[in-house]
């Protein structure tokens, strides 16, 4: 496991929120945090944010972000506690809840503690759970692999991942397709720990993997794509809908997430207003992937 990060980290929680304030509060924790975790509670029909940072780094951006989520949410701006957590205890506590996962009826994540038995008729990606997003837990990475074995019949040549995260996607299409993919992320961490998980997977030569945000980056350019990943936030999606319809390919294909259930409206209006349409909505749990085409 890669231990190149401090001794102690941080964990922030910000509790109680309405689900139309989690992605603006999940987006000011991103500025200086390392994860963002997730947790609905039924019976308040409320949710919790939990974030893991380096202690302490960063209160000059966070604060500011915080207040702005805040008032673009319309509500007042929860508590933010704060505790101390060991790095080694909180990764050695992820490694061991972090079980194998078969992902619709291809894939298989397989984290590094788990034998490696022979696997047939599956792509196998080993991965640990650590401290860039996508291990394969959570909804949207798991509808975005569904939307993706759905087009195993169509051959992309030109493919790329905004928000790579632990590189997940990436590898994904690198394995299934025998393709190269640029991989980007607007967080260094993010873009190291993808360029460990490709070489993990025999993917070293495959995967480039490049700090960049959005497509705001000269290795972003150039051609176009048949197939884009797209796994972050429902407003940036929104935001960079003509720049996806410029850069994809004619009837290249899309696969948005990041975007919980009643914001899909939002993001597929979006799209369709720079030229996209919707081939596909798959929903897992409270988040929802779109797989869009260019006419």
């Amino acid at each position: 496991m890669n231990r190149r990060h401090p001794h102690i980290l941080e964990t922030l929680t910000l509790d109680g929120l309405p689900e139309h304030a989690v992605p603006a509060f999940e987006q000011a924790l991103q500025t200086v945090c390392l994860t963002v975790a997730y947790f609905k509670d039924d019976p308040t029909d409320t949710w919790r944010l939990e974030a893991v940072r380096e202690t302490g780094v960063g209160d000059e951006e966070l604060l500011p972000a915080l207040f702005l989520a805040g008032a673009m949410s319309g509500i007042e701006q929860p508590e933010l506690l704060r505790a101390p957590v060991e790095a080694d205890g909180w990764l050695a506590r992820t490694v061991e809840a972090f079980p194998e996962q078969e992902i619709g009826g291809r894939f298989v994540i397989r984290p590094t503690h788990v034998e490696n038995p022979v696997t047939r008729g599956k792509i196998v990606l080993k991965l640990d759970a650590g401290l860039a997003f996508g291990s394969g837990e959570h909804g949207s990475t798991r509808g975005c692999l569904i939307g993706f074995e759905g087009m195993a019949h169509r051959r992309p040549r030109r493919i790329l991942d905004i928000g790579t995260g632990s590189g997940i996607l990436a590898m994904a299409a690198a394995k299934q397709l025998k393709r190269r993919v640029l991989a980007t992320d607007i967080e260094p961490w993010s873009v190291r720990i993808t360029a460990d998980n490709a070489a993990m997977n025999g993917l070293r030569n495959q995967i480039r993997a490049k700090l960049a945000d959005g497509w705001r980056h000269p290795a972003v350019h150039g051609g176009r794509y048949d197939l884009v990943f797209a796994n972050i936030l429902a407003r940036p999606l929104c935001s960079m809908a003509k720049d996806l319809a410029d850069h994809l390919a004619p009837r290249g294909t899309a696969i948005l997430a990041g975007l919980l259930g009643r914001q899909v409206r939002m993001v597929l209006a979006a799209h369709r207003r720079a030229g996209l349409v919707l081939e596909r909505r798959i929903d897992q749990g409270d988040w929802s992937a779109l797989v869009l085409r260019k006419r």
